[in-house]
């Protein structure tokens, strides 16, 4: 099998790069392809030539504008890269007959109470970000029947800048933390969304039944600030040594760090569908942050 790779330097696609190994080759392109093949989003005609040339049996598309708050400000851009290069691959891809998975966010929803969200809930986003998000999930279900669009929430890896890395600094730098604590989710590792991703593309190309929109995020649930916490006390219990503790995270409500785009309150995504399709069961998001800060504090001099 011949996978199509875009977004291969991203928290997501560099997972991605060794999720989908066992599957076929893999063909990874960044932001910088070569003369042949372009992974830059900006060139909507370039990607769509790349998939043309390749023809690939399957795309996985993990490039994505995410910087929320510059989109209210460049919405242009934020639709260019999430909604229209999307949807033109999805057409490129049932030219020659690929299946695709693209990722998608919580920020389709409005945030709204406390019920996980389901994945035919109706759709209200508060943000440029979020509607660009919706509208490339549109293009490619109008486009392609053979897809998967993955929503997921709260991610982070262990490559890269991170909610834990950051919260690490601060305890290192401060006495005292102020955190959010009316926001609540998963935090969701790239490495499990990536092993996810392998499993259901799979399923799908054997069943193209299975295509759809699922929703993908570790199990359990948090506000930030339960999260900061957390991260502190494993750091702790690993020996790191900081100024803040657990217990010097104060709770503070989203109004007191405003930012241009609006967060949702309720990032609670209901993986049911992705269990009952695909016999996938989402481990606790305790186990992945733990893990991921055992790797990186291993690392840390």
């Amino acid at each position: 099998m011949r996978i199509l790779l875009f977004g291969c330097n991203g928290q997501v696609g560099w997972e991605l790069q060794r999720s989908l190994a066992p599957l076929g080759e893999v063909t990874a392109l960044g932001t910088v392809g070569d003369e042949r093949h372009r992974g830059d989003f900006h060139d909507t005609e370039g990607v769509v030539a790349t998939v043309r040339a390749l023809r690939p049996d399957a795309i996985v598309n993990a490039a994505a504008y995410t910087a929320v708050d510059r989109a209210e400000s460049d919405a242009e851009q934020a639709l260019q890269v999430n909604a229209i290069a999307p949807g033109a691959i999805a057409a490129a891809a049932a030219e020659v007959g690929a299946c695709m998975v693209h990722y998608s966010t919580d920020y389709v929803f409005d945030g709204s109470g406390t019920r996980p969200w389901r994945e035919d809930d109706a759709t209200r986003p508060l943000s440029v970000y979020g509607r660009s998000k919706l509208e490339g999930e549109q293009r490619i279900a109008q486009a392609l029947p053979r897809h998967l669009i993955l929503r997921t929430s709260w991610v982070y890896a262990a490559r890269g800048g991170n909610f834990a890395k950051t919260m690490l600094r601060l305890a290192g730098e401060r006495d005292q933390l102020q955190v959010v604590d009316d926001q609540v989710g998963a935090p969701t590792g790239a490495d499990l969304l990536a092993d996810v991703t392998a499993h259901a593309l799979r399923g799908l190309l054997a069943d193209a039944t299975k295509a759809g929109i699922y929703h993908v995020c570790a199990s359990g649930e948090t506000s930030w600030h339960g999260y900061a916490r957390f991260v502190l006390a494993q750091a702790q219990a690993l020996g790191a040594t900081l100024r803040a503790g657990p217990g010097q995270v104060l709770p503070v409500a989203s109004t007191a760090f405003p930012a241009p785009a609006r967060r949702p309150h309720n990032s609670r995504l209901s993986t049911t569908r992705l269990a009952e399709a695909f016999g996938l069961r989402m481990p606790p998001w305790q186990q992945g942050v733990a893990r991921m800060l055992q790797e990186n504090l291993a690392r840390s001099p």
